[in-house]
């Protein structure tokens, strides 16, 4: 079989790698460090951490991220290997030594037989005979193949950097405050009139809220992310509010096309809009709110808003350095660009955040690949587990806005928000009594990943009947040079 061509030797490359290796499958893996470096990168290692040392929460049964850990690790994740192997104490996180984890992974991959690895720039789309690319170059993609994939995909597909606005779930919204309203009941394309939760603030509110914002610790850029424009159409709030008291008012806080049907008599002084950001409905977007404020402050200042004095965030607001694509308009299910079906993404050029998500979307990647090379139908894994709810966001889960404004699909980190909810919520405990509260919560959390490691344990049950009726699979234990991870 012709080998699959890997561009990007981060963690979505790495893992793809492993992952289509594994199958019996050949791969040429190519890393363009320490050919050429990146301003972030100091290693020519593969899978280098260049920010956080941590995966985060472990947590597989009140956490979606620990979830995600779970599911890779019976499907014999290679990323999930080494981190296991090279974890540091964090508590209930899963951190690592990044110089050891890196190490890890990087000999992994270099002594399997079937990957070779190649040092050097892709400055371009893959030349025709490459029939099987997966291009996974991450948030600091070289200019000259951006350039490339640009040029393929449209101006607009590519984007250099996220503006992130922060990510409330539906359920944690008090309806008793705020309402379902669109901006002079415009409709919009796809709209109904209702499209968008309305929070309103009166003048005192509203001047504590702008006080409060302004003196609010703000997270500094990386190094390599310093020279970061800020653009017009995605300025942070903070810097939109301190170019003057009314700026908010007349920009994404504006009051006017709007009437509160709690107290249709009172004229709101601004209003905070937050417009469905899935199609499940459970997550909403505080429109025109990316901030570069730290994690904890946006929860403070933001929980000031009539209507989240008790939001529960999925994601926190943002603006980061990043290439990745417009992916639900340009990639199809089993993550191949429209345009150019030999090419196959995957990793935060996609769209998801976090390491261990850009790991989880190599690793099915690499799947797919694999089972194409060898005959075989891809299976996409079902919705309600966490690699599955990840990919229906990048693939199709996500709503397009219904105005005029820029682009909205944005990076996100696995969250039980991207979950089909459960069909019927827990209502009691194991004594009979009512679940309220937190424990009703738990309950639900622990409903949502018991059926996600289920529904993964029947798809990875399928997935080896399929494979075993192909070519030979390698044994991982026969080409791993890893140490037994830690128990657990």
């Amino acid at each position: 079989m012709q080998p699959i061509h890997i561009i990007g030797g981060g963690l979505a490359g790495s893992e793809a790698a492993w992952q289509v290796a594994s199958r019996g499958v050949g791969v040429v893996l190519h890393e363009m460090r320490p050919a050429r470096m990146t301003a972030a990168h100091k290693t020519g290692g593969l899978a280098e951490l260049v920010c956080s040392n941590s995966f985060r929460s472990d947590d597989c049964e009140q956490n979606a991220v620990g979830v995600l850990h779970e599911e890779m690790r019976r499907l014999d994740s290679l990323v999930m290997r080494a981190a296991d192997a090279n974890q540091v104490p964090a508590g209930g996180a899963l951190a690592v030594d990044r110089d050891g984890f890196s190490q890890a992974v990087t000999a992994a991959l270099a002594s399997h037989p079937l990957i070779e690895i190649r040092h050097g720039e892709i400055a371009a789309l893959p030349p025709p005979e490459w029939d099987s690319v997966i291009v996974a170059t991450g948030p600091l993609t070289s200019p000259a193949l951006a350039g490339a994939i640009r040029a393929v995909t449209g101006e607009d597909a590519l984007a250099f950097f996220d503006a992130i606005a922060p990510i409330v779930y539906r359920n944690s919204i008090d309806m008793s405050v705020a309402w379902f309203q669109s901006r002079y009941d415009n409709a919009g394309p796809g709209g109904t009139g209702a499209d968008y939760i309305n929070c309103p603030l009166d003048r005192t509110q509203y001047d504590a809220f702008l006080d409060a914002l302004l003196a609010a610790d703000k997270a500094s850029f990386h190094d390599w992310e310093a020279s970061t424009p800020y653009f017009d159409g995605c300025l942070p709030i903070e810097v939109m509010a301190a170019r003057g008291h009314e700026t908010l008012r007349y920009g994404p806080m504006k009051p006017v096309g709007l009437t509160n049907p709690h107290s249709p008599d009172v004229k709101a002084h601004a209003i905070v809009q937050l417009r469905q950001d899935n199609r499940l409905g459970t997550l909403f977007n505080m429109v025109g709110f990316q901030t570069k404020l730290k994690h904890s402050e946006q929860a403070r200042v933001f929980r000031m808003i009539p209507g989240l004095a008790d939001a529960e965030f999925a994601r926190l607001g943002g603006l980061h350095r990043n290439t990745f694509l417009n992916s639900p308009r340009l990639l199809d299910g089993l993550l191949r660009l429209k345009a150019m079906p030999r090419l196959r993404f995957a990793g935060q050029i996609t769209g998801c955040e976090g390491y261990v998500e850009s790991a989880a979307i190599g690793l099915l990647a690499g799947r797919f690949a694999a089972a194409e090379r060898r005959g075989e139908q891809p299976s996409v894994p079902p919705p309600g587990t966490a690699h599955g709810a990840l990919i229906a966001h990048i693939t199709g889960g996500h709503v397009e806005t219904i105005d005029a404004g820029p682009r909205s699909f944005q990076p996100m980190n696995v969250n039980f928000g991207l979950f089909p909810p459960i069909a019927t919520s827990p209502g009691r405990g194991a004594d009979g009594g009512r679940l309220r509260g937190t424990a009703k919560a738990m309950a639900k959390r622990r409903a949502l990943t018991s059926r996600a490691l289920a529904d993964l344990d029947a798809w990875r049950g399928a997935a080896i009947v399929a494979e075993t009726q192909g070519a030979p699979l390698v044994p991982a234990a026969e080409t791993s040079p890893l140490p037994e991870p830690h128990p657990r």
